[in-house]
């Protein structure tokens, strides 16, 4: 990683240096403190190979990088904001930066966004504002969908479909073959998030999800009993593997490596690790979660993963110089490489990845999301609306007929919350 990083590192040396950013080039010094949650191998190996150019770039600079389980951190992080805070740290765009933002636990970087450099990342700069500030940057997002097994759709005579028929009419096939549609690990609740995201914004639009999200529709809705109503067709089926509830999701993915489930609604960074496990592009291919309501365009998940200042940061210095090089143009291409983050760069003079998925989840986020861009379930939906809801989905997943009492108790919640 660290190789591969060096020219982007160069490039954006003579870069800094030609704008004035950091005229004196090495003149950073002390110490930078960077939490982050890329804990997963390919995240982590990028996250490894960002501090050592960055170290390289500044040697009188000591970095120190903690690196923290990614689930654990959704936990842990305002623990590590509040007492002894670093000066960096990784977390997400948009709702999920609301509690941090009010508590102060996040620093207000608008002069960064003021400079010239940031203008190639206007995209999101929405998804990086609240009261009108800026409090963060974006380093990458991707895109989600349905990544399937082509040599069994072969085997099967299969097509990938576009109509929600089409999807049910090839997961009955699958089912007859002796296999599941779909692996899935729910043990940490946020991936039955996607389908709720996609069955809902499939059935009722963008509008209508977010509308959801910011508390304004009731969750014992029809409209909210018709997204359920649609997704039980799937569990009935019996698409789903079995005891997923016990399993996070990278512990799902042999299921699909074995042949033993035929497909997986995952994001990008799922590509790297089944591809770890021995399937070859060949045998791996991606669709777009298909139409459910015609007419009804199409809304697509794409996160966003941004880098934060603490508000407690004590080298805000060289915090601020990270994020100027995290949100280079040069490293945005390297970090989002096929062989890297495999995911898409943010920065607007950044290239995309020579990757099959890559390209792919550009051209259908480019062209064919015209619905809107949703932030994911748990970055859409305040903390503990999120929270809540992710466990009544997983619930539902298991014990469907709960869905009443599921509602109900969202309905109560959603009440208390958004007062």
């Amino acid at each position: 990683m660290h190789n591969f990083l060096k020219a982007s590192t160069a490039a954006l040396a003579l870069a800094v240096a030609a704008t004035g950013a950091n005229a004196d080039g090495h003149a950073l010094s002390g110490d930078l403190r960077i939490i982050s949650d890329m804990s997963n191998p390919a995240p982590r190996a990028v996250m490894e190979g960002l501090v050592a150019d960055f170290g390289a770039m500044h040697p009188d600079l000591n970095i120190e990088l903690d690196i923290v389980d990614r689930d654990g951190w959704k936990t842990q992080i305002r623990n590590a904001l509040s007492a002894n805070p670093p000066d960096v740290v990784n977390w997400y765009a948009a709702t999920r930066m609301t509690p941090y933002v009010d508590a102060g636990l996040f620093m207000d970087v608008s002069d960064l966004w003021a400079e010239e450099h940031f203008d190639a990342l206007a995209s999101t700069k929405g998804a990086m504002t609240l009261d009108g500030k800026q409090w963060g940057v974006p380093y990458t997002y991707y895109q989600w969908g349905i990544y399937y097994r082509k040599d069994i759709f072969d085997e099967l005579g299969l097509s990938e479909p576009t109509t929600w028929e089409e999807e049910k009419a090839n997961c009955q096939a699958i089912i007859d073959s002796g296999r599941k549609c779909y692996t899935i690990g729910t043990k940490f609740l946020w991936t039955a998030g996607g389908w709720f995201d996609y069955i809902n914004s499939r059935t009722h639009g963008y509008d209508f999800h977010i509308q959801l999200a910011n508390g304004e529709v009731e969750w014992t809705d029809d409209r909210v009993k018709q997204t359920f109503a649609n997704w039980r067709e799937l569990i009935d089926m019996g698409a789903f593997v079995e005891d997923h509830q016990s399993m996070s999701w990278q512990e799902s993915l042999p299921a699909l490596v074995e042949g033993d489930a035929a497909a997986i609604l995952k994001g990008n960074f799922a590509v790297a690790p089944l591809r770890d496990a021995g399937l070859t592009d060949d045998q791996l291919d991606f669709y777009q979660f298909p139409t459910i309501t015609e007419g009804v365009a199409p809304a697509e998940d794409a996160p966003t993963d941004t880098f934060h200042i603490a508000s407690g940061a004590q080298n805000v210095k060289a915090a601020k110089e990270f994020l100027r090089f995290v949100t280079s143009a040069d490293v945005q291409t390297a970090i989002n490489s096929g062989d890297a983050l495999g995911q898409l760069p943010v920065n607007a003079n950044a290239s995309v990845s020579d990757d099959k998925f890559v390209n792919e989840g550009f051209d259908m986020l480019s062209n064919n999301a015209s619905g809107g861009i949703m932030q994911f379930f748990d970055r859409d939906f305040p903390a503990e609306m999120a929270s809540a809801g992710m466990e009544g989905l997983q619930e539902f997943m298991v014990f469907p007929d709960n869905l009443d009492d599921i509602l109900a108790r969202l309905e109560d919640a959603r009440q208390r919350i958004y007062k």
